[in-house]
């Protein structure tokens, strides 16, 4: 267990915070001690979550933003620097996804995952690095990616070369921004249940089962479990961890192959139920 203020005096974004793992950050850092603010391009899901935490009892920053366009990062970070302060943390989560076979995807379709994932990243990390390098601001980036970053894998292509690209992000920034007094460092999470994403692109049962016989714990991982390390990360007491990824697969990325390539057996029939939801 961590300490109550173990991470006071952050002040915290999370891209992509109004649902699933950036919500279950955003909670966790909260109780940890720190000012957290959330941007999303869902409004929606941005008062709910606002609402959420007001009934918890915590006042958290809430900012429309896509981040795909850098001149609505920079109006959302100044909105919220304007009422909370400086940001000395940003947590890039904001993520989207297709999992299909490759020949049935669109230019379209990869240009919207790259421009979220990659882009997104890259745009909300220079803008923060901006002002804390022309502020002399220590600060600290932390980017969601996915095991098969390293790996590569299919049926999520357009994921795939967006989290390479934010995994070489990760560590470049940390060569060329450590003697800043900025760290980037990254997560790897293998498979986890959230809310909306894991029914919305996974097909139905089995290939839960699937993946957790292919899992050296048999178990999927948990939202919470990924918000502990990520507060750790971005804590005083990791202060001397500057371009590293953390694993958080039960050992999976070990054990076997991606865990969507297996999915190269499914018929037509489920690929075409999945493009329809």
């Amino acid at each position: 267990m961590f300490e109550e203020n173990f991470l006071n005096g952050k002040n915290i974004i999370v891209t992509g915070g109004g649902t699933g793992l950036g919500k279950q950050m955003t909670e966790t850092f909260l109780k940890l001690g720190a000012t957290v603010s959330i941007i999303s391009r869902n409004e929606e899901h941005l008062n709910a979550a606002r609402e959420y935490f007001r009934e918890l009892g915590y006042n958290v920053e809430a900012e429309k933003c896509d981040i795909k366009n850098p001149d609505e990062i920079k109006n959302a970070v100044d909105a919220i620097e304007n009422r909370t302060g400086k940001i000395n943390v940003l947590i890039n989560n904001a993520a989207g996804n297709f999992i299909s076979r490759t020949e049935d995807l669109s230019p379209k379709a990869f240009d919207t995952v790259i421009g979220i994932v990659l882009n997104g990243t890259a745009y909300a990390s220079l803008e923060m690095g901006k002002r804390w390098i022309a502020n002399s601001i220590k600060g600290t980036i932390l980017s969601i990616v996915a095991t098969y970053a390293s790996t590569g894998s299919g049926y999520v292509v357009p994921s795939a070369i967006s989290k390479a690209g934010v995994l070489a992000l990760t560590r470049s920034l940390a060569a060329e921004w450590g003697h800043r007094g900025i760290r980037t460092v990254a997560i790897a999470p293998g498979a986890f249940k959230t809310e909306g994403a894991w029914l919305r692109l996974l097909p139905g049962d089995e290939y839960e089962k699937a993946i957790i016989a292919g899992n050296p714990e048999r178990r999927l991982g948990t939202k919470e479990e990924i918000a502990n390390i990520a507060a750790f990360l971005i804590s005083d007491m990791a202060s001397y961890i500057n371009g590293e990824v953390v694993t958080a697969d039960g050992g999976q990325s070990l054990y076997g192959s991606s865990m969507f390539n297996m999915m190269e057996n499914l018929p037509d029939e489920i690929w075409k139920m999945m493009r329809q939801r």
